[in-house]
Parts: structure tokens; sequence; C-alpha cells
């Protein structure tokens, strides 16, 4: 559904992602790591068509972002890790402009904003303007908006910043549901225990490179630590890269 083939953007002579390629099957959540300056946000924004790669290329389900980019983008809903919502709109005005754009048939939009607004805790705030809104709240708005299409690909870049408990476990719940209804989801996070949570297979990405891609099981088996989470897997995946890269000689 999601496919990168040797994807690269590069600003300047900076490369910041290299040759990235990867696949998401449909009903997959797969989680994206890395530490920060890794590539994740610049390969998302690729993905989602805010960014044009240098080279390669992305393909959702059988669309090419770069030839069919509003086909592309036509099926996918897209979280970015700062989702600007306009201050000066209710959350149903939002979530009606969102679906205009989206091209949702007026017949079924207003049901389509009553649902989202009652599935994500937001009915009683309809109305109200979303600059009244927590940083919480605003999340979920953002979440909402990205899911008005009823997206067959749903890229989200950290989902879980300003979420309380609640709002943090109504979100995973969604994800594996929307997971179970065949929905291809691109989780990046920083909370390694959402991404062991949720994610069917797991990609950690460091200095533009993609270093391994695997379940779980995999990544322990690769890396010899069948009894340890993710957390030690990651540490010791991105540890050994940058020793490597420290013991380089310095190029003359």
């Amino acid at each position: 559904m999601i496919t990168l083939e040797s994807v690269s953007k590069h600003f300047g002579s900076f490369i910041a992602v290299d040759s990235v390629s990867l696949h998401v099957n449909p009903g997959e959540i797969f989680g994206f790591l890395g530490i920060n300056g890794a590539g994740k946000t610049t390969t998302l924004r690729m993905i989602s068509g805010v960014l044009a790669p240098s080279s390669g290329k992305i393909l959702l389900d059988t669309f090419d972002m770069s030839s069919e980019p509003e086909k592309a983008k036509a099926i996918t809903g897209y979280i970015p890790d700062r989702p600007y919502l306009y201050p000066k709109l209710t959350a149903i005005e939002f979530l009606s402009f969102m679906g205009e754009l989206y091209r949702v048939p007026s017949s079924l939009l207003r049901k389509r904003i009553e649902d989202l607004l009652e599935h994500f805790g937001l009915s009683e705030w309809g109305a109200q303007l979303i600059e009244q809104f927590s940083h919480g709240m605003k999340q979920r708005l953002a979440t909402a908006a990205a899911l008005i299409a009823e997206p067959k690909i749903l890229v989200i870049d950290e989902p879980m910043v300003g979420l309380d408990p609640h709002g943090a476990q109504r979100l995973k719940s969604s994800l594996k549901q929307f997971a179970r209804e065949g929905m291809s989801i691109l989780l990046s996070t920083h909370s390694l225990h959402v991404a062991e949570e949720l994610s069917h297979r797991i990609a950690i990405m460091d200095q533009g490179k993609i270093l391994t891609i695997g379940t779980l099981e995999e990544l322990q088996e690769q890396t010899g630590s069948q009894t340890h989470g993710l957390e030690e897997i990651f540490l010791k995946l991105t540890q050994n890269e940058t020793q490597t890269r420290s013991s380089r000689p310095p190029n003359n």
C-alpha cells in the first residue's frame, strides 16, 4: 500500500534521506523510529506530498506521488508533528473545510463529522473556536481531520504528543481498529513503548538510512537480544552506528 523505492532527499549538499526503500502492507501498523535528525519527518513529508524527493519513487496504493499526486493524496491522511489548525474556526467548520478539500459528498459529510467528533470525545466542543482548545484536544481534532475522507493510508508523526492517558489509549485503540479494517498506517514516534505495543513491523533509521526492518522478534534475533524489548534494541543499533561513524578516519 505504501512503497518507497530508493527515495532520497538532498538540501544542497546535505543528504537528509539516503536511498530509503520500504513497503507497508494493507492492514499493517508500521513503526518508523530514529533519533532526532535521523530523517524520519522528512521521509513522512515526502510520502504525504509536502516535499518532493530528490530521487526515487513513492507509490501510495497504485498511485505514483510524482505523476498522480492528487490521486495519491486523496487516499492518504496525514498528521504532522505540529499540525496547524485555524484558530478562528470552530471544530465543525474546520472538519467541514477539510471534508470539502477531500471532496467528501455533502450528503455524507455532516454524519462523518458527527461520528468523528463523538469518537474523539469532542462532540460538546464542536461549535467552539479551536483557539479555546487544549493542546490534546487540538491533537485529537487533527486526527479527526486526517480521517475525514476515510483514507486507505494514514501517516502519523508523533501522534501521542499532548494527549492525556485517556486520549492516548483512545487513539491506540482506534489505530488498531483501523488496521483491522485494512488501513495501512505509518507511525513515527519517539515513544518506543508505543511502537512496541502497536507495530506489526518496525524500521529504525539513522543518518538518513534505514538500519533495519522487521518484527520485534526479527530485530531481537538480528541483534542477539532475544530477551530484550524494543528500547534495548534501538539503543544498541543506534549506538553501534554512532560508534562506527566515529571510528572512521576523517575525509581529507
